[in-house]
């Protein structure tokens, strides 16, 4: 029997077996990781270097962003690190600090999609109404309770996870650490503090899933009751991106969490798992942009100067090389 004391490190589940795959495994993650890193630094300097875009759906969008970042960067890195060096091991500190910034990046982007979606809501419904309710100070404010509610979220529950006395061994059954996960290996008459806390996330979870939708509502009866056909769709082009948003997160998180166990396989978990952990933060610069002509034109104008700026300093180094000579 183990308990919390005596374990120093985690096992964690790894993709493949054989040497060629965990190397395809870490090129492939390696190739996630720069594609999401590309596309959240495009959004964040853009929105914050483009005076047009200094709104309240773009100060949200690049809270999200920075959300994203964080959360691919919890995850992923020791991933690739187990693949390439050919281990398992993850330390008892380290898998308490990814359970902690799992759980409060992923928190905080709930919240901060349940915000987004009211933002939506006052754009569309009470447009006349739009500066006076998301004010620079109410979207600062509604931000900042976003990562406070995810900090504390993450904060009650990993404390209270790893309080546990662990009486199943040190194998998780994922690739990275998870609350489930930690509670899996506790004895099992210790782990009702946790539930009870799971059980009451699931209600604010579900409470801002009623928000979410009730708004939705909403904004579809506004929306066509537009006459213009021109207006409906540039309604609907300001909001559909983050339905798409909402939707990926929510459909594969509840898939994870309430599926049936006799509906779970190891690889199948792990597959999951990587939909909801590691795509989002890929695809969702590519939804918000695709439609976007105000956010593409700002990348566009960004990345034309970077590319300029570095021409001129090429040209620039190369004539004063030539002088010297």
């Amino acid at each position: 029997m183990s308990n919390s004391s005596s374990i120093t490190h985690f096992l964690l589940l790894p993709f493949a077996d054989t040497r060629e795959l965990q190397l395809w495994h870490f090129w492939l993650f390696l190739g996630i990781s720069l594609a999401a890193l590309l596309g959240n630094d495009l959004i964040i300097t853009s929105t914050a270097c483009d005076q047009h875009l200094h709104t309240p759906r773009y100060f949200f969008l690049l809270n999200l962003s920075l959300l994203d970042l964080g959360c691919i960067s919890t995850m992923v890195p020791k991933s690739m690190a187990n693949s390439l060096w050919d281990t398992r091991d993850i330390s008892y500190t380290a898998c308490a600090a990814q359970i902690f910034f799992f759980s409060f990046l992923f928190s905080s982007e709930y919240s901060l999609l349940t915000i987004m979606s009211y933002d939506c809501y006052v754009a569309i419904c009470k447009p006349l109404h739009y500066g006076s309710l998301l004010g620079s100070r109410a979207c600062v404010h509604m931000a900042a309770a976003a990562w406070g509610t995810g900090f504390l979220y993450a904060l009650l529950h990993t404390a209270s996870a790893f309080s546990l006395p662990l009486c199943g061994g040190n194998a998780v059954e994922q690739f990275f650490c998870g609350i489930p996960h930690i509670l899996k290996l506790s004895c099992s008459h210790s782990y009702l503090r946790e539930v009870g806390l799971l059980v009451l996330s699931c209600l604010l979870v579900l409470g801002c899933f009623v928000f979410i939708v009730g708004s939705y509502v909403k904004i579809f009866r506004a929306v066509l009751s537009v006459p213009s056909e021109q207006g409906r769709h540039k309604a609907f082009s300001m909001c559909l991106p983050h339905l798409a948003v909402v939707s990926l997160f929510v459909s594969t998180g509840t898939f994870v969490y309430l599926k049936p166990s006799s509906f779970s396989s190891p690889s199948l978990d792990l597959v999951v798992s990587v939909r909801y952990s590691v795509v989002p933060p890929v695809v969702n610069p590519l939804i918000y942009s695709l439609r976007n002509q105000e956010l593409k034109d700002a990348v566009r104008k960004l990345v034309t100067g970077c590319v300029s700026a570095a021409i001129h300093c090429l040209l620039s180094s190369a004539m004063g090389s030539q002088c010297r000579s």
